[in-house]
């Protein structure tokens, strides 16, 4: 397996006891070392069958595998987005003017915009995320629901910002009070990395 064509699983940008008290260093290794990994080597065994299958001339199920790839490469792009989506409380301030002004004009509020944002995770069908996009054709920021990794998804979107509202994102802390898991979000948000993301989108 040639490691530059193939997924890796991304460092922590914190330490894994940097987001307690609203994750714990139990969950966030489980999250990441079990969850997020998993989602890599699936994606590169999909990846190195399909090579294979391709170098022999075998026949493939190209439906099975694609519906697969998709999952486990929408898994792992999207866990990646999360971790650096996150940051100790110490260090997440409120959003910077340019991306303030930007969800007001938008949503009429901030507020507005987090009881949205989180009324999408909670009404997620299943597993999957809420997201925060921008769309380069009309310059607005759009909220989008992904269901599981790969379903409901705005082609070509930039992706600001998301929220894992998988239940292995928060049961071990949270239990079924995944709404509580969501309010301490706000708390973790590195909205640096949101502006950054903004305005790459927007250039």
């Amino acid at each position: 397996m040639t490691e530059e064509k193939y997924y890796k699983l991304p460092e922590l940008p914190y330490g894994y006891n940097s987001l307690e008290p609203y994750i714990s260093a139990d969950l966030l290794t489980i999250h990441h070392q079990k969850h997020h990994a998993t989602y890599v080597t699936k994606a590169n065994a999909i990846l190195e069958k399909s090579d294979n299958q391709r170098n022999l001339g075998s026949e493939m199920d190209l439906k099975a595998m694609l519906k697969a790839l998709s999952f486990n490469i929408g898994g792992h792009i999207l866990h990646s987005l999360f971790w650096e989506n996150l940051c100790p409380e110490k260090e997440s301030n409120a959003p910077e003017e340019k991306l303030a002004s930007l969800i007001a004009s938008q949503f009429v509020s901030f507020e507005r915009f987090k009881e949205e944002f989180v009324q999408t995770a909670m009404e997620v069908e299943g597993s999957g995320w809420a997201a925060l996009t921008f769309c380069h054709q009309t310059k607005r920021l759009l909220i989008m629901q992904i269901e599981k990794h790969n379903l409901n998804i705005y082609p070509l979107f930039s992706i600001l910002l998301v929220l894992d509202a998988f239940e292995h994102a928060y049961y071990l802390d949270y239990k079924n009070e995944k709404a509580t898991f969501f309010k301490n979000f706000w708390k973790i948000v590195n909205w640096k990395t949101v502006a950054r993301r903004l305005k790459s989108a927007s250039k």
